[in-house]
């Protein structure tokens, strides 16, 4: 395998798309129902907005179009994941092969990608925005390293359409960028690339890309931000040196979660190697080590300034999952000679990752009853539960109403036909007739068996007519590969207006 990689370097990403083939095989031998962003992401697609919630658009919009071409399903999910994490590989590896003359360094910062947690399984198991960031910073570090390499109009525009895609990503990609000028300006070669005209280009692209959002940003910055700003949990009761001394700690704490696998597999690879060429440099790790300690200040300063407390780290993957490309530039800038059999390792490692990542994120799901865990949510029955509970009503309802998104994704996966409609996403909502033959049903996830309506359902349904005639029912069904004694619980409401 080694010489063939050597002779064919093509052959790298065709073994990554198969890699990514089996991980959709794997999603679909899974039970139909949806983890948390997924059943975000198949509600989110009813619609094509400039702007949904607390997230930018990027992701949904892609969604969108593979949903509107192919229907609501788990495979429309699971490929466009794949499809974005495997160009992901491939523009990574096509900024290795351009920045490394040693082809095979060039595979070894590619396969090291499988080396972050982050982004080898987090991002399979359940993320989206994330994986569109990811996507977002590869395409910038390639479009960014040609142009400073090799400068041409092409260059320059794909670059401002990755700054504009990472924007719409995640708002925190702007990190990025900002912190690649700083680090340009502090070279004097890469200096004058900033002095282009062709600049132009990629400023004018940037802002056709960004702009409609922006628009829409700007007019609900309250509804962008505020969930962004309670993950970062800030708090200032706690006095102002404990917040900012608990902040430090956890983005430390997310650094090293971040980057510790990758360092310590690096390490097995390349041996007292790795050690020795840390103290090399040329041109390019100056760059990029100078973006990631730029990064790591802006980032500390955030926490010095907002008082935030609690930094995850899949946040740092735009920004550091660089490092594998670094260590690899390290080494070939040394004179140490620490190739011999650093391909055939990696090759081994990244084999038992992918076996690894494969075999967790499928077996999870059967053999989670055999665990004191709670179940995960892909056992939840939520297509079992959609059925019986149509059935048993006397007619179609107009329009179906969750108390949250991933119930919302479960129920249009299993019955696309009906709109789905969550509180708070009202100016999203198709007119319906309501009647006495088109009711509205309501559905939610019963904590226990007296669990009443939610009270965002139950403002939702007032708010359409307090007096509203309601016939309320619960369906209790084992979960996807329960133990026989473990059961989900779901409530359900028929709503029909009052008699006139």
């Amino acid at each position: 395998m080694v010489e063939a990689l050597r002779r064919q370097p093509a052959l790298l990403y065709l073994l990554l798309a198969g890699y990514f083939v089996l991980q959709v095989v794997a999603r679909l031998s899974l039970p139909q129902s949806l983890e948390l962003d997924e059943g975000q992401q198949l509600f989110l697609a009813q619609w094509l907005a400039v702007g949904y919630d607390t997230q930018p658009p990027f992701y949904n919009w892609l969604q969108y179009a593979v949903v509107s071409l192919t229907g609501a399903s788990v495979a429309s999910l699971s490929v466009l994941k794949n499809g974005l994490l495997f160009f992901s590989y491939l523009l990574y590896g096509l900024t290795a092969n351009r920045l490394l003359q040693n082809r095979d360094l060039a595979i070894i910062a590619t396969l090291g990608l499988l080396t972050i947690p982050q982004v080898s399984f987090e991002a399979q198991r359940d993320l989206t925005h994330t994986v569109a960031v990811i996507f977002a910073a590869c395409l910038f570090l390639y479009g960014f390293t040609r142009t400073l390499k090799t400068p041409s109009l092409i260059g320059y525009a794909l670059t401002g359409a990755a700054i504009g895609i990472g924007l719409i990503s995640k708002y925190n990609f702007a990190l990025l960028p900002a912190a690649a000028l700083l680090a340009m300006l502090m070279e004097e070669e890469f200096r004058r690339r900033l002095f282009d005209w062709r600049m132009l280009a990629t400023i004018a692209i940037i802002l056709l890309i960004v702009v409609p959002h922006g628009l829409w940003f700007l007019e609900h910055m309250d509804v962008a931000t505020g969930r962004t700003l309670g993950k970062l949990h800030i708090e200032e009761e706690a006095g102002l040196l404990a917040t900012r001394a608990e902040g430090l700690l956890s983005l430390a704490l997310a650094l090293v979660g971040f980057c510790a696998l990758t360092l310590v597999l690096f390490a097995v690879i390349f041996g007292r190697g790795l050690r020795e060429a840390i103290r090399a440099e040329n041109i390019w790790t100056r760059l990029i080590g100078r973006i990631m300690v730029i990064i790591l200040i802006a980032l500390a300063c955030m926490i010095l300034f907002t008082g935030a407390t609690h930094i995850k780290d899949r946040w740092l993957a735009p920004f550091f999952l660089v490092l594998p490309l670094y260590l690899c530039l390290k080494i070939e800038a040394s004179s140490v000679p620490t190739l011999q059999g650093a391909l055939k390792r990696t090759l081994g490692i990244s084999a038992v990752i992918a076996v690894l990542v494969l075999g967790v994120l499928t077996l999870r799901v059967p053999f989670d009853s055999w665990t004191d865990d709670d179940y995960e949510k892909v056992n939840v029955p939520y297509g079992p539960a959609v059925t019986k509970i149509l059935s048993e009503g006397p007619h179609r309802p107009v329009i179906i109403a969750a108390n949250d998104m991933q119930m919302a994704g479960n129920i249009r996966l299993h019955e696309s036909g009906i709109p789905v409609t969550v509180p708070g996403y009202q100016s999203f909502e198709p007119s319906y007739p309501w009647d006495s033959e088109h009711p509205i049903l309501l559905i939610w996830k019963r904590d226990g068996e007296e669990t009443p309506l939610p009270n965002n359902l139950a403002a939702w349904l007032a708010a359409k007519s307090p007096a509203a005639k309601t016939v309320t029912g619960h369906v209790t069904l084992p979960y996807h590969y329960g133990d026989g004694d473990d059961f989900f619980t779901f409530g359900y409401v028929w709503a029909y207006p009052p008699e006139q």
